[in-house]
Formats: structure tokens, sequence, C-alpha cells
């Protein structure tokens, strides 16, 4: 049996710099990944996706020339071949380097293999034992599938098998209206591939407040995505070469690829977590306190699996908080993080704390302010007017509560709140900033001025 400071099962986002982090302080630890290091966004998450929307993006610019006075001989065309070789290019230099640097890093063990717990301190790898004081699972997660009637008869795509198709589908149906299915369903229309999305609800990106969730559709709809929402009781069949969707209230789709993404699975069920005595929640979650600590002493959960966020971003914030209270005396909460994130739709969507249904549920007095990015000078310049800026607040203590920013560079403009609402900054503060111009942030302080109280 070999012996480290920590093992730490998963090389996703968490792992490897909480395994940098512990070498650097003079510990042993053994990272163990069955597949690749890098997790999802790596794999075949953010890198690959956002790879392939910028080139989608620019296929979209391409066919706008005209209207900022470019223009091309002919049409265009979509070498799908190549493109997926320029995403597999980023995940591969992405994963290669991470790799190196893992295995140049004195302290760091890189073991490759299914690890499975035989108690609390014990872990096997294939016929390898391994025992810490500390072991953190950083396992990630995966495409949820759902039981859907006729599934097993036909083949479907999921966001990870995706990313690798070399040749273009004549018309991709997406089960599934989430953040995953709308940006794959924006790129495929971009490379000239028919696009359906089918959704369950009344409405895509469920999360969001009606207005950012009409303001989605609306762009997707321009670009000729065809939207079946309220689609109840769906069934799959062969149709010939295609795949028939049938659902309750709309008509048959029929497609020659389909794309299931109807949210992701934590991988938590094959690493004989019972035996270690670790508790999880009834969708697979391994059960977290404030500090990321399991039910079991010595046992930590970070990143996807753990159900307390679903990005890398938030993966990354576990890692800091688990390395500044073990390493550097502190005491970090997750209850500290406000959540944020992006849909990476082209205009893109920021998104920063509560939406308005949640804020106005708290029973606070709320106030809205919302401005057309019709009505910002940069996205008029750029030729983007679609979307919409939003901010919530609390008008008693002039604290922003949420905002969303969908609209050209809304991923970036969006930290101008996320650093506000992180600071603790009132709004009426914020609303004296002088932003530079031309940008869309500095639209920032005149959407402030439109809050009101009594709203």
């Amino acid at each position: 049996m070999k012996t480290f400071d920590a093992i730490i099962i998963g090389a996703g986002q968490a792992g490897p710099s909480l395994a940098g982090r512990f070498a650097a302080a003079g510990m042993t630890v053994a990272l163990i990944e069955r597949k690749f290091v890098g997790g999802t966004c790596v794999n075949a998450g953010c890198m690959p996706t956002k790879t392939l929307v910028a080139s989608a993006r620019t296929a979209h610019v391409i066919r706008r020339g005209a209207d900022y006075g470019i223009h091309t001989d002919g049409g265009i065309s979509t070498d799908m071949a190549a493109v997926e070789k320029r995403a597999a290019t980023v995940i591969n230099n992405a994963r290669d380097s991470l790799t190196t640097w893992l295995k140049s890093t004195d302290g760091i063990s890189l073991i490759r293999g299914h690890a499975r717990f035989e108690n609390a301190k014990t872990i096997r790898v294939g016929e390898e034992t391994l025992t810490a004081p500390r072991i953190f699972l950083n396992v990630g997660a995966r495409p949820a599938i759902p039981p859907l009637p006729g599934l097993s008869d036909v083949e479907y795509l999921t966001s990870t098998s995706i990313i690798h198709l070399t040749a273009l589908p004549r018309h991709l149906a997406i089960i599934g209206a989430g953040y995953i299915g709308l940006e794959f369903a924006q790129m495929y229309r971009r490379f000239g591939t028919e696009v359906s999305i089918i959704e369950r609800g009344p409405r895509l990106a469920p999360r969001e407040d009606d207005d950012i969730c009409q303001a989605i559709a609306d762009v997707l709809r321009s670009e000729g995505i065809s939207i079946h929402t309220n689609a109840e009781d769906i069934k799959l069949s062969k149709s010939g070469e295609d795949i028939r969707i049938s659902t309750a209230g709309n008509p048959d789709v029929e497609a020659s690829h389909l794309l299931i993404a109807t949210g992701r699975r934590p991988n938590t069920d094959d690493l004989g977590l019972s035996e270690a005595g670790v508790a999880l929640d009834n969708k697979g979650y391994v059960i977290v306190d404030d500090h990321l600590s399991t039910n079991v002493d010595g046992i930590w959960a970070l990143g996807d699996c753990n159900g307390r966020g679903a990005f890398t971003h938030t993966s990354y914030n576990d890692f800091e908080i688990v390395a500044a209270n073990l390493l550097d005396g502190e005491d970090r909460k997750v209850s500290e993080r406000i959540p944020a994130y992006a849909l990476y739709i082209d205009p893109p969507l920021g998104r920063v704390g509560m939406t308005e249904r949640e804020a106005r549920a708290t029973g606070r007095s709320i106030s809205t302010s919302t401005i057309p990015m019709s009505q910002v000078g940069r996205a008029i310049e750029k030729g983007e007017t679609k979307g919409l800026m939003k901010v919530v607040a609390d008008i008693d203590n002039g604290q922003i509560l949420g905002a969303a920013i969908l609209g050209v560079e809304g991923d970036e403009a969006i930290h101008g709140f996320i650093d506000a609402m992180h600071a603790g900054t009132p709004y009426p503060v914020l609303k004296w900033a002088v932003p530079i111009h031309p940008t869309v942030s500095e639209l920032i302080p005149t959407l402030l001025g439109g809050l009101k109280s009594g709203q």
C-alpha cells in the first residue's frame, strides 16, 4: 500500500490546482484520473464548444458582410472536418500542457485508472492500493439520458459526442432547451444545418426571467431555428434513415441527427462511496457542508459532483475555498459565493445573482430597470442590437440583487455587476461611476438610474 498526504480523485478544474498547492507546501499527492486530465471544461465543455462557437460566429459574420459594406464573391460553406480539427487541437494542446505540468511537478503522482473506495481512508486503483488522511473527490458529471420511449431504437448524440462530428448534419433535432442545447442549436444553424429545438416546458432557458427567455427565443427564431415548446410525451422512432420525434401538441419532427441535451448527472455511482460511508442526495450528488466537507471526516467533494455549482469557475472556486481553509488558516464558505454564469449563444447572456422572479419571492422591496440593446451605442456601432440589459435591486438597502446582460459583450460587461455585488457596493454609489465610452458597460450607471422605489 502506498501512503500519501492527500489523494485527489479526478483531474478536472479543482483537482490539479489543489494538487499543486499541496505539493508546493511540501506534501505528497496522488492525483487519480481514469480518462483525460482537464475534466469536462478541457475535453468536452468550455474549450471545445467555445472554439466551435467561434467558428460558427465567423460564418455568421461573413454572411452579414454586406451589412457592413463588405462583399464576398459567391456563398460560403462549412468544412466540418476542419472545424472539428480546430476544436480537437485546442483540446489536445490544453490536455497535453496540463499533463506535462502534473508529471513534472515534484510531489504529485499522476495515476491512471479507475479509483474505488475500499474504506474511508483506502483507495484501490487496479491492483494498487493507496491511503491518505485527506481524500478529495473531483469526479465531475456526464450527460444525463432520460428514459424516452423509443430512445433505444435510434442513434443519438450527447454534448460529449457531438463535438467530434466531422460531417454537417442535414437536420439536427435537439431535445432540451437549457444552455447546452441552445448553444449547439445556434452553432449548427450557423454552420448551415436545419435545427429544431424540442422542449417539454413552456419556454427556453427556463431558469431565466420571462423577458430574457423571450429575447433568447427571438434571437434564435430570427436565425431560422424551429422551436417546439410544451412538447410533452416525447416519443422517438425510425423513419427511413431519419429519426422521428413525436410529441403531444406539436407537429412531428423528422431529423437526420438527434442531440439529447436534458442535463447532467454526477459521476458518483461507481466509486464505492458506500464503502466509505459518503452520503449522496437523491440525484447522486455528494452532500457537502459550507466548507465542502462530506459527512465522513477527511473526505471532501469539489466541482460538479457536489451539486453546489455546475461551472468551471465554481469548481475552481471550490479549490480556492478548500486550499484557503486547509493551508492558509482561513474560513471561506461556499455560501459566500455569488452565483454567476454565461450562456454562450450570440449575443451572449451574462448573469449574476437573483432573477427578478427569485428576488420578488423573498418578499423584499424590489425595483427593476431594463434597457434594450438597441439603445446602447456600442451595440449600434457593431450592428448587433439584439437583447437587453436588466438589473434587480433592493430599494430599502440599495443592494444589487441580480443582473442580466443579453447582448453583445454581455459576458464581459456583467463583471461590473459581479464585482460590485462581491464588494457590497450599493447601487447609488455605482451610479456615479465614470465608465469608458464607447462600451457596453458605460450603460450600467444609466441602467441603475432607472431603478425606482415602489415597484
